[in-house]
């Protein structure tokens, strides 16, 4: 006989959760969330919009973010009538499995768009990783607050800012602490790349959207050179994001050309972190990896000038970077559009591997910013969250229809 506790719920057997995230970080984040809510429930049967981290969990993925994944106004509209045929696909599986939840994940042009389909279907809806309304467009909220039953947050701030608007909120803390791994052998690393572990190496991260490459990583092709011309014997390491064609990175066979020592590694970003001693990341994700990590970095990001020009009277707030967002001032620098220049990023990383006194301050500054990112065990208590809003049996009814079963409120 197997002891229970009286006081735990009755498990819900064959549980539904219809999940949707997009870009390499989302689907990270949601191919954990898989994992604890099977471990929590095995029966659960979860369906979603994603990737391979996504299917690598468990979960029937209905649809594949690759190609939807771009920042910027004018990108967005390239990728629209995919981005309309995917949202018609996902609430079509909705309406055919009626799942207990559903778990829309970050990739808010997106997902806000299936908020109203999952009410009008009775479909209770829980938000983990919040958009970045805090930053710009926080018309957003409004959309949030009436169809969301839960939202859980991965930076302590944005507590307040869903807590003001009435909004169920709850810190669960960063997915990235469990994710991280532990670091592996620098030296071993290194020598696999053909690198040598005694000189000193750069990290760098362009980005994860095809786009997003176009645009950074030149500049950043052009920093390593003027690097590689300053100082004695630098090597750098580029951290290649799933999903992205090798046409994306041609720009770095100038570097091999000018025998810049240059090695490029798929989705091991985590170990390329760990070995290195400055990154160069393009503004997003990666730049809480780093922190995570420890890393002295330089925040570089570029989008076209026409979404700069309508997105710079947007923002709201005075930084890009999340790390300084989490920090509340500027630990690290940020070189943002015209800012992004060869000579600029160059400078930044050429001081801190030269100024041992500066780097040093950083670390100091990014190991509080971790300290600010929660506890570990994340995923898990999102999962307990997204599981418990199954429990209460939420169902939004269509205007009209009556419950298809009878169940408590929230």
């Amino acid at each position: 006989m197997t002891d229970t506790n009286p006081a735990d719920p009755p498990a819900a057997p064959g549980r539904r959760i219809l999940v949707s995230c997009g870009e390499a970080s989302g689907d990270a984040y949601a191919g954990a969330l898989v994992s604890e809510l099977k471990a929590l429930d095995p029966a659960v049967r979860v369906s979603g919009f994603g990737g391979a981290g996504l299917a690598r969990a468990g979960a029937r993925l209905v649809g594949d973010y690759r190609g939807l994944a771009v920042t910027g106004l004018s990108e967005a509209i390239a990728v629209l009538p995919r981005a309309r045929r995917m949202l018609r696909t996902l609430t079509a599986t909705a309406r055919a499995e009626r799942p207990d939840v559903f778990v829309a994940i970050d990739f808010p042009d997106f997902n806000l768009r299936l908020l109203p389909a999952m009410r009008r279907l009775g479909v209770p809806v829980v938000y983990y990783v919040s958009p970045q309304l805090w930053a710009w467009r926080p018309g957003r909220i409004a959309t949030i607050a009436r169809h969301v039953a839960r939202m859980l947050v991965i930076f302590p701030f944005e507590v307040d800012v869903y807590a003001r608007a009435g909004v169920p909120v709850e810190f669960v803390g960063h997915p990235l602490l469990d994710l991280t791994p532990p670091p592996v052998d620098r030296r071993v690393f290194l020598a696999g790349l053909g690198h040598d572990p005694d000189r000193p190496v750069v990290a760098l991260l362009p980005g994860s959207r095809p786009n997003e490459l176009d645009r950074i990583l030149p500049p950043i092709v052009g920093a390593a050179r003027r690097v590689a011309a300053e100082v004695s014997g630098a090597q750098f390491v580029v951290a290649r994001a799933p999903a992205l064609a090798d046409a994306a990175f041609a720009p770095l066979d100038a570097l091999g050309a000018d025998g810049v020592p240059v090695a490029v590694v798929s989705e091991r970003t985590d170990d390329v972190l760990a070995a290195c001693d400055v990154v160069v990341t393009a503004s997003g994700t990666a730049t809480v990896q780093a922190a995570v990590h420890g890393r002295p970095m330089v925040i570089v990001y570029r989008v076209s000038p026409f979404t700069f020009t309508i997105g710079r009277r947007l923002v709201r707030v005075s930084s890009y970077g999340m790390v300084n967002l989490v920090a509340g001032r500027s630990v690290v620098p940020e070189l943002i559009q015209h800012a992004c220049t060869p000579d600029r990023i160059a400078a930044e990383v050429v001081s801190l591997l030269r100024d041992a006194e500066r780097a040093a301050r950083m670390r100091q500054d990014l190991a509080d910013v971790r300290s600010r990112l929660g506890e570990p065990g994340a995923s898990r208590r999102a999962a307990e969250a997204v599981l418990a809003v199954t429990e209460r049996g939420v169902r939004r009814p269509e205007p009209g229809r009556k419950l298809e079963r009878s169940s408590p409120a929230l």
